[in-house]
Parts: C-alpha cells; structure tokens; sequence
C-alpha cells in the first residue's frame, strides 16, 4: 500500500486495531516452515547435539507461481527477498518442490488496477503459470469502495486465467466490523461468493495468523514485519502446495 498521507493513514491505524473482530486465526502448518525458521531451528538443535535432517532437494518439474496482489505480496517496508513470495518459494523450495514464484505484487493496488495489469503481466512471463495467487482487495477496504466493484473485478481476473487453464488460489480478507454490518457481511461474502461460484480454493482472512499478534506487525499495524511474513507463509504454505496438486 502506498505511504499513507495523514487522513488515510488514520483510516489504517483504527482499520488495523479493529482487526481483532475478523476471522479468527487459523493454525500454522509445521510442515510449511521457512527456509529461515528452518535454519534457525537447525542453529538450536546443533547447540543441542541432536541430529538434524537436511531439507529434501527440490525434485521433479519446475512449477511456476504468479503472486499477484498489492503491498501484502510486494513485501511493504521488507527486503524484497524476504517478501511473501520470496519466502514462499523457500518454504517451498524445502519441502522438495521446485518452486519458482514470480512476485507481481504492487503496493497500493485496488481491484481495479490489478485488473488493469493482470493481462500484461501474463503476457510479460516467458512461461505460462502453473498457478495463480491472487491476493487483492485490501486497498478496495482501505477506501470504502463498494464490495461489488472488488467482486467484479476480482471475477474479472479469475475468469482471464481460467481462459488459459491457469488454476487460482484465491486470497480473501474480512472486513473490520466498525465499518457496519451491511459493508462487512457483503465485503466478507467476496471470497467465499468467489470460490464457489468458479471452483477454485480459498484461504479465508489469509493474514488472520498476525492479526492478534501486535509484534508481528509494523507501525502501521497493517503490513507484517519480516518475522509476521514467516507465520503468514507458514500457515498458508501448504494450501499452496495443496492448490498446485489440485
């Protein structure tokens, strides 16, 4: 997300502390660790002088990710190395997949830019991916604009992928319950509404894991730091795995 001028990072600060009220948090999967958790808990067990088990090679063909969304994927405020995406591949990477994931994550992006650029995206990648990340809507939330629009545009984006056999795993968000119950119950219904509607699989309020964990976050308390990045990939890691078998 683009740096906040002062109104609209006001809207952040109180979006981001009444987060609390979206979905709950779901459990991390030990199996998708980061390379970077992985070796820190290499670092522990060799102080200790228990063996170690090395991550497995990546075997088999190469599958290619596209993660297309906003500053959630771009890696706000991080090194690009340490970006979800980036960690992704790792985790990916040490579970014996040949991962490779193309960060197209553009901080500030609505629905409707993504939409904009998704047809260029795919035409700027030498290889067509085996799957689909689509993370967007949060800029959408920031600005109150109309859960229609976001439905639309994010449908728009799946239907363009399905029309070159993409398979999508679709990221969703939930609404902060002060911006009144009719805005939350038909912003939450996008993902969900989506999913069903063109069969694809869903990770619900997928930033749910550092919501509740204020030191996961940064001063905005929207954008997670480098460590809150690690819990996202690990709670989410083997969804993608799931999704790329699918």
């Amino acid at each position: 997300m683009e740096q906040a001028r002062p109104a609209l990072r006001r809207t952040l600060t109180f979006i981001a502390a009444l987060s609390l009220a979206a979905c709950g948090s779901e459990q991390p999967i030990p199996g998708g660790a980061t390379q970077a958790a992985a070796d820190h808990a290499a670092g522990q067990g060799a102080g200790q002088g228990e063996a170690t088990t090395p991550p497995a090679a990546p075997t088999g063909p190469v599958r290619r990710i596209l993660a297309f969304g906003d500053s959630l994927f771009a890696g706000y405020n991080v090194p690009k190395d340490q970006s979800y995406p980036a960690e992704l591949e790792r985790a990916l990477r040490a579970d014996g997949i040949d991962a490779q994931v193309t960060n197209a994550g553009v901080s500030g992006d609505t629905s409707a830019a993504g939409r904009q650029r998704f047809a260029f995206t795919l035409k700027s990648m030498e290889h067509k991916p085996d799957l689909l990340i689509l993370e967007l809507g949060g800029n959408d939330l920031l600005r109150g604009l109309s859960p229609e629009q976001t439905r639309a545009n994010l449908a728009a984006i799946i239907e363009a992928a399905q029309a070159q056999d993409i398979p999508v795993l679709l990221m969703g968000l939930a609404a902060p319950a002060n911006f009144g119950g009719e805005y939350v119950s038909a912003f939450d219904a996008v993902y969900p509404s989506l999913a069903k509607q063109y069969d694809i699989p869903l990770i619900a309020n997928w930033v749910s894991s550092v919501e509740a964990r204020p030191e996961l976050r940064q001063q905005d308390r929207i954008h997670p730091t480098e460590e809150g990045i690690d819990l996202l990939v690990a709670s989410t890691s083997e969804r993608v795995e799931a999704a790329l078998a699918r």
